[in-house]
């Protein structure tokens, strides 16, 4: 009796009245008899003692695992009858609600695995128990939003909700709670949630940061006239390095396909968009060179083969050398000297740049980014994949 009692204390069962009587192993799983007995307590409706009557047919209870097999506790409940009103009662324990089966410990581990990048099949599995009763479990949770208050700092972004439809989401920088996630990135969408929040809430937001989407800066400066715009610096690298990538495209198709210059220029793309700080010294056999190269003798190379190409490729190295070491002034008086000079792809990302002048300075000025609102987007995608498209998963 006194290992039932140690199994009582192992599987964290803190009702005294819950009594093991024995551990059957299945084949399958693992069977806990228990019983559940106590006093008789005073009739609810007449107030006279109630009198113990039998037992009821045993509760199939799931419980958490035990060594890796899925457990279940059969319960043998007492039931009471008042001889007075004829009133009959079941006994009620803390480990399970009053007409449930689902103990409390196996909803608490629902909640804590939702919180995880599992599908609710999966953790249905994993507890034993029935996808409804994960999904019914998630439904009891209510969100509401509360209009009362804003983070100092915020950031917006986007995600694809579903095919061909985008979804607007706003984060908390420092906390990393979710402010809202719309329906849709529209003006209309953003502008009619956030109007639900007081003028003076509005004005204490100082800082939000975004990626380079022009629709969303004259709204944000309508809804929160005292904010700073900073733009995510990742997307400002991403333009200046795709506008390298098409400008190198359209010079190697000036060369004949079956050119070594233009091989050599195809094969070797990633020296030119790598930053030079970072290339390798290391010497190997280059079978396009029939030599041994290092990736700085390879790059001297493909610079050789058109001076346009050594021009912007010299200009974007520079670019990204000042914006890496957050230099604003030297930054944009480059690009102000260059903007005449450059290929039409590059001249369209440098008027960008000068026309968003004030965010990116901001960006290089202060460290705020999007992200961590970049992680939840991605932590968003890992859920609908492991969905498989489906709504309830």
């Amino acid at each position: 009796m006194e290992q039932l009692h140690f199994i009582t204390k192992l599987l964290d069962i803190k009702d005294p009245n819950i009594q093991i009587m024995d551990v059957i192993n299945r084949n399958t799983h693992k069977e806990i008899i228990a019983k559940l007995d106590y006093e008789a307590p005073p009739c609810p409706d007449c107030g006279s003692l109630m009198k113990k009557y039998d037992f009821q047919k045993p509760s199939k209870v799931p419980y958490l695992e035990t060594t890796g097999m899925p457990t279940r506790i059969l319960l043998k409940k007492r039931r009471f009858r008042c001889y007075h009103c004829l009133k009959m009662m079941v006994a009620e324990t803390s480990l399970v609600k009053k007409n449930h089966q689902i103990p409390r410990i196996i909803n608490q581990k629902i909640a804590q695995k939702l919180i995880e990048k599992n599908s609710m099949t999966d953790i249905a599995h994993q507890l034993s128990i029935s996808t409804s009763t994960v999904i019914r479990k998630l439904n009891d949770f209510r969100f509401k939003h509360d209009f009362s208050c804003l983070p100092e700092i915020m950031s917006w972004d986007e995600y694809a909700f579903t095919k061909g439809k985008m979804s607007f989401i706003a984060q908390d920088f420092e906390k990393l709670n979710i402010i809202t996630v719309l329906e849709g990135r529209t003006q209309a969408i953003i502008r009619n949630h956030f109007l639900k929040y007081d003028r003076a809430v509005r004005c204490r937001v100082k800082i939000i940061t975004m990626d380079m989407f022009s629709p969303y800066y004259d709204l944000a400066r309508q809804l929160f006239p005292c904010a700073k715009i900073v733009l995510d610096r990742f997307h400002i690298v991403q333009h200046l390095s795709r506008a390298m990538s098409r400008v190198r495209v359209q010079i190697m198709n000036q060369f004949h396909r079956k050119s070594h210059e233009y091989k050599a220029v195809k094969r070797y793309w990633k020296l030119i968009q790598q930053d030079s700080r970072k290339l390798s010294d290391k010497r190997f056999y280059r079978p396009t060179f029939r030599m041994h190269l290092t990736n700085k003798e390879i790059l001297d190379k493909l610079l050789s083969y058109s001076e346009d190409l050594k021009h912007h490729y010299q200009l974007y190295q520079l670019l990204l050398f000042h914006f890496q070491n957050k230099e604003p002034e030297k930054f944009f008086g480059l690009i102000e000297d260059n903007l005449k000079q450059v290929h039409p792809i590059s001249q369209t990302v440098f008027k960008t740049f000068l026309k968003d002048k004030e965010k990116i300075v901001n960006a290089l000025q202060l460290h705020y980014s999007n992200a961590k609102l970049e992680a939840t987007n991605n932590l968003i995608k890992l859920i609908k994949r492991n969905a498989f498209g489906f709504r309830n998963f």
